[in-house]
């Protein structure tokens, strides 16, 4: 945990609380150490920057998680539109 504080410019307590507030969940070793993943980094440097804004850990990790679904949701739309598009020729010949 010491490494990913260091490596995301926080403290341990603060991706704790990342952890308290299902913002990210990281795999446990064998030996009990949390193990986070560059994805779940990324995620903590983000609610960090909010934070250091003055935004609340709350309301950081909500706009986190709102802001990956808006990412998601778009991919997801983008997606659909790709397919959609190549349907649209062959269903008109």
């Amino acid at each position: 945990m010491g490494r990913a504080a260091e490596m995301t410019g926080t403290t341990p307590g603060f991706l704790r609380a990342l952890g308290e507030h299902r913002l990210i969940t990281p795999l446990r070793s064998e030996g009990g150490h949390r193990r986070y993943s560059r994805y779940q980094l990324r995620i903590a440097m983000r609610a960090r920057d909010l934070v250091d804004q003055g935004t609340p850990i709350e309301a950081a990790c909500r706009i986190v998680i709102l802001e990956d679904q808006l990412e998601e949701a778009l991919r997801l739309n983008e997606q659909l539109r790709r397919t959609q598009q190549r349907q649209e020729p062959a269903a008109g010949t």
